[in-house]
């Protein structure tokens, strides 16, 4: 069969690489997006479905601050509301030392416009009366807030197909090779296609693809743990993390509490499930943060595969070694609400020779060096 010759091949249909595709196919170039499932099937399309800046490293927070404006465009980006709502992200504190570190947090990033409000336990208690009493205090972001995973990620594949893009599911990429001038991709379906530029969105797998070509990384994978409850009736008015981690909640307008923490495990490659440690520790947690949710049933649980680098980043920007690669992966199982912005840096690398925000942060060579940093600033 004949090869498909495109302008870019993008690797990998979550929400980075359609969203990569979709700008690309709006600048006018020739797009195949490739997935070896189904888009958004894997960690874009079953994450908590946070959407929050907050939290996040000083380093992604310009790129983060982008995602920001996209998200406040969904519907003319991808036709839907995907059940966006600006509910404001409350990040909790346990105990006086998580409190401080909240503020201190607050104060390292009072030039990106979070608008943080520090609540003591007085006015945490006043504004957010169904928090339990567990926590001494929070920080809340008012802009911050929540979307539904199963809709918005797909519907950016579907709205690259719309706009042009070539989107192929079920398309397992079996061999990458490069003659000097085009990428030439291979699939265990038949299908084959060439492109001068290609794109490695393909999440936990990108590893594979990036090592391909000289630069090998440290990626892993991990599985989030995650469960919804039946129906309640409506409490829960914002999104919800904690400092130091262990469980993050919100609830839907149908009632539905959504929760996630700690890990699940592999079945196989490409499925996970949470465990029952995992779910039960989820359920202690909740009912001691969330006093509501005592006696609640859980009706499903799940899970996914997220990509993990040493220092929490992601690499994202061109290879150093291979012209035409272009590195989107590894995002830490907090890629949801970045990724709209991190797909359209990509495309930019492409349309206009260089993204608009800085990704020098997240390039893929300071996996070169024998001592990666990390910044701990979540």
């Amino acid at each position: 069969m004949k090869p498909i010759e495109v302008d870019a091949i993008v690797v990998g249909g979550g929400i980075v690489g359609s969203s990569a595709a979709l700008t690309l196919a709006r600048g006018g170039q020739q797009v195949a997006l490739i997935e070896r499932d189904f888009c958004g099937s894997h960690s874009s399309g079953v994450n908590y479905g946070g959407v929050r800046r907050q939290g996040r490293s000083l380093a992604q927070l310009p790129l983060s601050a982008r995602a920001h404006t996209l998200w406040g465009q969904l519907r003319e980006w991808i036709g839907i509301d995907g059940e966006y709502v600006r509910s404001g992200h409350l990040k909790l504190a346990r105990s006086e030392a998580d409190f401080a570190a909240l503020r201190a947090y607050a104060q390292r990033t009072q030039g990106f416009d979070l608008k943080l409000q520090l609540l003591e336990r007085p006015e945490l208690r006043q504004r957010f009366p169904w928090v339990g009493d567990i926590a001494v205090g929070a920080s809340y972001c008012p802009e911050d807030g929540h979307a539904n995973p199963r809709l918005v990620s797909p519907a950016f594949a579907q709205a690259a197909r719309a706009s042009g893009a070539q989107v192929h599911e079920q398309c397992n990429v079996v061999e990458v090779s490069h003659d000097g001038q085009r990428f030439s991709v291979h699939c265990s379906n038949g299908l084959s296609f060439k492109a001068p530029w290609l794109l490695n969105c393909a999440g936990a797998w990108s590893a594979q693809l990036a090592e391909r070509f000289g630069e090998p990384v440290p990626l892993t994978a991990a599985h989030p743990a995650m469960l919804v409850t039946e129906p309640l009736p409506l409490f829960m008015t914002a999104s919800t993390g904690v400092e130091g981690g262990g469980i993050y909640a919100r609830q839907v307008a149908r009632g539905n509490c959504v929760l996630g923490g700690g890990r699940g495990f592999a079945l196989t490659p490409t499925t996970a499930r949470p465990g029952q440690a995992a779910v039960l520790e989820i359920l202690r947690n909740a009912t001691e943060l969330y006093p509501a949710l005592a006696g609640a049933q859980a009706i499903r649980t799940w899970s996914g595969t997220e990509g993990y680098l040493p220092d929490d980043e992601p690499v994202l920007g061109p290879s150093l070694s291979q012209p035409g690669l272009l590195h989107g992966f590894g995002f830490a199982g907090a890629g949801f609400q970045i990724g709209p912005a991190a797909g359209e840096a990509l495309a930019q690398c492409i349309l206009s020779g260089a993204p608009s925000i800085c990704l020098a942060a997240f390039s893929i060579k300071r996996f070169q060096c024998s001592h990666p940093h990390k910044e701990n600033l979540s």
